[in-house]
């Protein structure tokens, strides 16, 4: 089933780069790929999930939609959904801070960053395994071991990107010597990585976490304390742009506002009840078996 998702960064590379016969079609390529890549996966996962080799089989005649479901898909989907586009604005912003610095600024962000977007799969795959068991401990009524599961996964998380920034931190070159010999980028890329790298530690907790507040239906907190990651880097960014700071000033407040970030959404989760809601259930009435009476009459 994983060939479906490791067949993906093939394909996109196949068309965006070219590989034998394929044509190299760019950036529009990278994009088709994208497309490509996961109807393939839902059509490879639907085929799956009907063909009844997995544990569960999708019937569609089997289920029918209730209005509470939706509900309750929604209280933790619709508002977890904020997270990733909290994410992308952040991105965007530091993009149009660093490209004020110059081309070689933006050229060495953008090697610094690519590492960065390489860690979230790793966190992404701690977070998600711990969402099942944090729902079922929940489910069964468990909320310690539900939040031990929680706190396990973000350590595991934050132990492995954390080794990975403090060795980029120490010896930035041997990430940034990959895609460039240029000095001046490489120099560039060396102070992001120095100044962002500590902060992937704080990355893989609060990411975690942010996984694990999904199964206990309480993602409220964890996003709203994401904002701060945000608020940092657009009112942060912008005081050092108009008072005219250096680029090195700006990846420092990168790496303050990782931390921030898994800081505020640990005291976010540790602060945060999770208790269950209890479900009344229809009580039926006792019926007792007829008895019948043995005794002879005369």
């Amino acid at each position: 089933m994983m060939c479906s998702f490791c067949c993906g960064p093939c394909i996109r590379l196949g068309l965006g780069l070219g590989i034998g016969p394929i044509p190299r079609f760019g950036l529009a390529g990278v994009a088709t790929g994208l497309l490509v890549a996961y109807a393939l996966a839902a059509i490879f996962l639907f085929w799956f999930l009907r063909s009844g080799r997995a544990r569960l089989r999708l019937k569609f005649g089997a289920a029918a939609l209730q209005r509470e479901m939706f509900f309750d898909i929604l209280k933790v989907g619709a508002v977890a959904s904020i997270g990733p586009f909290q994410v992308v604005l952040t991105v965007l912003i530091l993009t149009r801070l660093v490209a004020g610095f110059g081309t070689e600024a933006l050229a060495g962000y953008g090697i610094g960053a690519r590492l960065e977007f390489l860690l979230i799969p790793i966190v992404f795959a701690v977070g998600v395994a711990s969402v099942p068991m944090v729902g079922m401990a929940m489910g069964a009524g468990d909320i310690e071991r539900a939040r031990r599961v929680a706190w396990t996964a973000a350590a595991v998380a934050a132990v492995m990107v954390g080794a990975i920034g403090l060795v980029v931190t120490i010896a930035p070159d041997l990430w940034s010597g990959i895609f460039t010999s240029d000095y001046a980028i490489r120099a560039i890329a060396n102070q992001y990585l120095s100044w962002a790298g500590p902060g992937f530690l704080f990355v893989g907790l609060g990411l975690s976490l942010y996984f694990a507040s999904q199964g206990s239906g309480k993602v409220l907190a964890p996003v709203l304390a994401g904002t701060v990651r945000l608020w940092v880097i657009a009112v942060g960014g912008w005081w050092l742009t108009v008072s005219d700071a250096p680029a090195w000033s700006l990846f420092a407040l990168v790496g303050s506002s990782m931390t921030a970030f898994g800081l505020c959404i640990a005291v976010a989760v540790y602060l945060t009840p999770w208790a269950v809601r209890a479900t009344p259930m229809a009580i039926k009435p006792r019926v007792d078996p007829p008895v019948s009476d043995s005794r002879c009459t005369s």
